[in-house]
């Protein structure tokens, strides 16, 4: 059992809300003024924002799809991984930010619901973490057409499912936005 010790504190992650993540991804707008909302919360509550943003062959480093979407503005003074796997811990120096910032709790939004968020979500979990998704501010986009799920469905799919994860000695979770309580961080 992986359990963190001495990191009382909790971060907002937003995951890959990216020019060329989020151009075609389900309910899009709502979902970023939702995670626009959420960085405001945060600031206001003393909570860091971890801001994850990927990069590989599809999504080039510094190219206009990589760059944050307009609507998100990420504080100088805020930490920024870059990552180039699904889970946002592998082969990067979120581990570090965290522990530097004695964060053992996470807040996760962004997208690809059924990709980044997913697999940092359970990376967070394994890794001791208490991870709460947050049900409105992720999205994803359609791939119906090789065979999965409507976005609608794998939105809450993925909800239904992380807000019945269990493990000894961490908790997780799907809240609303409006449900995210920073004050208890």
């Amino acid at each position: 059992m992986t359990v963190l010790e001495n990191r009382p504190n909790t971060a907002l992650l937003v995951i890959d809300v990216q020019k060329g993540v989020v151009a075609d991804a389900h309910d899009r707008d709502r979902v970023v003024v939702n995670i626009g909302h959420l960085v405001d919360r945060a600031r206001s509550a003393g909570v860091d924002v971890v801001w994850i943003q990927h990069h590989d062959d599809g999504l080039v480093r510094d190219s206009e799809g990589w760059e944050l979407v307009p609507e998100l503005d990420r504080d100088d003074d805020e930490p920024l991984v870059h990552k180039s796997y699904g889970d946002a811990f592998e082969d990067t120096e979120l581990e570090k930010v965290l522990a530097h910032r004695g964060i053992g709790r996470l807040i996760v939004t962004g997208a690809q619901t059924d990709q980044c968020v997913r697999c940092t979500l359970h990376g967070a979990f394994v890794r001791g973490y208490d991870a709460t998704l947050v049900a409105d501010a992720h999205t994803t986009s359609d791939l119906s057409r090789y065979g999965a799920p409507s976005p609608d469905e794998v939105i809450a799919h993925t909800n239904l499912y992380w807000q019945h994860q269990a493990a000894p000695g961490r908790t997780a979770g799907a809240v609303s936005a409006a449900e995210v309580d920073f004050a208890r961080a």
